[in-house]
């Protein structure tokens, strides 16, 4: 079983240690705002998994991929516990892509890799949205 330990340091403020060894600092307190929040990690957690998943298959699949960016927009239910109640990723792609090929690895990604968006979609629902840009190749 992996364990974070995670330990207050003042006011709404927290360091944590993850299972992998690296120190984050949180704040809770949106006011202050020294540091991600926790719920704002979850936007985080999730644009990376499937950020990875996108970039693994696309290589497998010899597309060339120049850059990404994936944008991760949520909406919070109003009262408490404020959780995550509707999510959307975006993703901009550039490079010389086939779109079937993006399309197949975002889909792979939803629903079958990104541990992630499975955990969170229980709660959620997550529409998925993308971009092909043009090349920057000349």
């Amino acid at each position: 079983m992996q364990a974070a330990t995670i330990r207050w340091v003042g006011s709404e403020r927290f360091l944590a240690l993850t299972p992998s060894g690296h120190t984050l600092p949180l704040d809770s307190d949106r006011q202050s705002n020294t540091a991600p929040g926790p719920m704002e990690m979850l936007l985080v957690a999730l644009g990376a998994c499937t950020a990875t998943d996108v970039v693994v298959i696309l290589g497998k699949k010899r597309q060339k991929l120049e850059s990404l960016e994936v944008v991760v927009s949520g909406e919070r239910a109003t009262e408490a516990p404020t959780v995550w109640v509707r999510l959307e990723i975006l993703y901009k792609l550039r490079g010389e892509l086939d779109e079937k090929a993006v399309r197949d690895a975002i889909e792979l990604s939803e629903n079958k890799y990104c541990s992630v968006a499975a955990m969170l979609g229980k709660t959620a629902p997550i529409a998925f949205r993308y971009e092909i840009l043009a090349s920057d190749a000349v």
